[in-house]
């Protein structure tokens, strides 16, 4: 009688070897899964314009047509090439740490109150001189995003 390709499997590496690679998938799984589906929470704010009002201050404001919230983590360095640590990514926080060479680097916390509201949090050093502040990021109209 002919050996299907699970009955091969088992015969040549054993019951045991076969059970603990099983078991090595169920753990590894949820973390892959989890690496893959990274910083989701940014992917659920709507696009267009979002106003950037800027806490303790009457002034600082300003105004950024956004694909997602992934644009809302650098506002000190938008544009620039930065390569970037995630610290903390649940469904409604994440805090991502960044670093632009020749250019400073960042740290920011977005919390997600929902699709048109967030409040920021970010500190860092830009074009040599530090920043330090907290604002409220909400979403204003519609735009076209570059």
């Amino acid at each position: 009688m002919a050996m299907n390709w699970n009955e091969r499997i088992i015969a040549r590496l054993g019951r045991g070897a076969v059970l603990a690679g099983i078991a090595t998938l169920a753990f590894a799984a949820p973390s892959l899964l989890a690496q893959r589906s990274g910083l989701l929470m940014l992917d659920r704010f709507e696009a267009g314009q979002w106003d950037v009002r800027v806490r303790d201050t009457t002034t600082t404001r300003s105004s950024l047509c956004i694909d997602n919230g992934r644009d809302l983590v650098q506002l000190r360095h938008a544009g620039a090439a930065c390569r970037s640590v995630v610290i903390e990514d649940t469904p409604s926080a994440v805090t991502i740490q960044y670093t632009c060479p020749g250019n400073g680097y960042g740290r920011t916390r977005i919390r997600m109150e929902n699709a048109r509201l967030a409040q920021i949090e970010t500190q860092g050093i830009a074009q040599g001189l530090p920043f330090d502040y907290s604002a409220e990021a909400r979403r204003v109209g519609s735009c076209t995003p570059r």
